[in-house]
């Protein structure tokens, strides 16, 4: 039977055993792993929370439950599948601006689809069908006929959770956005350009993503999106932050300037877990008084005592402050081509001083290839060797920076070479689980 088991019986093998460390995990803090139907909040509801072992188990869980699926399938039904996926994002953003998960609140019975539709202003019976798709992809539960009700995954959507803010952009702006880019390289005109303004999101809305959140009418929408931007910090690890680099040995009252750091959601936490510590947050001006309003609300004594402040600047064309300890940036690159990269990190250099660090936190992708200088990150066979499905969102990620800026998600290799044309040596590469910190030094 083995002989025609291939790597059947082995994936299987990695479940099961991957499983049995998720129910050990949960065990030593006096829980079982969460059904899916809950709406409470789980010990580990957070990367921050988890322990490496029980994230090296899910990770593997997930990379094997659909390497086994794709395996075993048809291929046609997979192929499909994958190409039906836009209508899973279609039916989430109708679910959001409708509120849903708002109106099943507390109702653990769920609401039938005409009350729904009364509280939403929505057709019923498609409304109904729109949340039926999204329950046979387990976000939301059909308790009855027409009946829903909120679960695990759909309490992400709460209209004041920041993913569901995230989901929104996504499933909105950045959408219409990748519907465009087969045009954009079709069209021979664009498809070998860099140019921002040759990127799919320009061809779609007419106007740059920097430029699209400009004046009144699309106030909700900048606003949204500054939430989202604190959704994607803590769905991929932002409060890992203060965990993944030695923090502590900075000198007493070292200034962290936050370089494109937008509201400064990044670095509130890490003053938190570091209060010796002082934060520069520079971003645009329309970043800076977000920001204050930001920290205002959840941490007004940073504020009061003169921990953190926000300065407006164009890391462009102008340089950040001087004398930092750290310079940090945080997915701030992925939004440039290399040639305006090198450019950011060039004005970054003449701010620094000789003991100066300088820290980019960004997704690092790997190729799917094993060995190179991430094969010590690399998952176990048959496994793909970059974890696959468990860890598609760095190259979904990739595609987004390609739609909306013509830009992208870069290798290890890639950062070590715009460092190297800024002035910058490389020094480590920190694991900091979805995204990692790549430290240079000033040369």
């Amino acid at each position: 039977m083995s002989a025609f088991s291939n790597d059947l019986t082995t994936l299987v093998e990695l479940i099961s055993d991957s499983v049995a460390v998720v129910v050990s995990e949960y065990a030593k803090v006096g829980h079982a792993p969460p059904a899916l139907e809950s709406t409470d909040q789980d010990p580990f509801h957070s990367p921050e929370l988890m322990s490496v072992r029980l994230k090296s188990a899910i990770k593997i869980i997930e990379a094997a439950c659909a390497q086994l699926s794709a395996t075993v399938a048809s291929p046609g039904h997979v192929v499909t599948n994958k190409a039906y996926n836009f209508v899973e994002p279609v039916c989430m953003r109708v679910a959001l601006n409708a509120k849903i998960t708002d109106h099943l609140l507390d109702k653990p019975k769920g609401l039938h689809t005409d009350e729904l539709g009364r509280l939403s202003d929505q057709d019923p019976w498609k409304l109904g069908r729109i949340l039926r798709t999204l329950a046979t992809n387990h976000v939301y539960t059909e308790v009855a006929p027409n009946v829903f009700a909120n679960n695990r995954l759909s309490m992400k959507l709460l209209s004041t959770d920041p993913v569901s803010s995230l989901a929104g952009h996504m499933s909105d702006e950045v959408m219409k956005a990748g519907v465009v880019l087969g045009d954009v390289l079709e069209d021979l005109a664009t498809n070998k350009s860099y140019l921002a303004e040759d990127c799919a999101f320009q061809r779609a809305h007419s106007v740059s993503v920097f430029n699209y959140y400009e004046g009144p009418a699309r106030a909700h929408a900048f606003e949204r999106f500054g939430q989202a931007m604190v959704g994607w910090a803590q769905v991929t690890g932002r409060a890992m932050l203060p965990k993944i680099y030695p923090w502590g040995s900075l000198p007493t009252n070292a200034t962290v300037v936050d370089v494109g750091g937008g509201n400064g959601h990044a670095t509130l936490d890490l003053l938190k877990a570091f209060p010796t510590l002082k934060i520069m947050v520079q971003d645009t001006r329309a970043s800076a008084i977000q920001g204050r309003a930001h920290w205002e609300k959840e941490y007004p004594s940073a504020l009061r005592e003169q921990k953190v402040d926000f300065i407006g600047f164009d890391f462009l064309t102008e340089t950040p402050v001087t004398g930092g300890t750290v310079y940090y940036l945080r997915h701030v690159l992925h939004d440039w081509a290399d040639d305006d990269c090198v450019k950011i990190l060039k004005n970054v250099r003449k701010s620094v001083g000789p003991q100066s660090k300088l820290l980019i936190n960004e997704f690092v992708p790997q190729y799917i290839v094993r060995g190179g200088l991430a094969s010590n990150t690399q998952a176990p066979k048959p496994l793909l060797p970059n974890y696959g499905v468990a860890n598609k969102r760095l190259y979904q990620q990739d595609m987004n920076m390609m739609i909306s800026f013509n830009s992208k998600e870069r290798t290890l290799d890639e950062f070590i070479k715009l460092g190297e044309a800024s002035g910058f040596r490389f020094e480590k590469l920190w694991d900091g689980g979805e995204a990692g910190i790549v430290e240079f030094v000033p040369v």
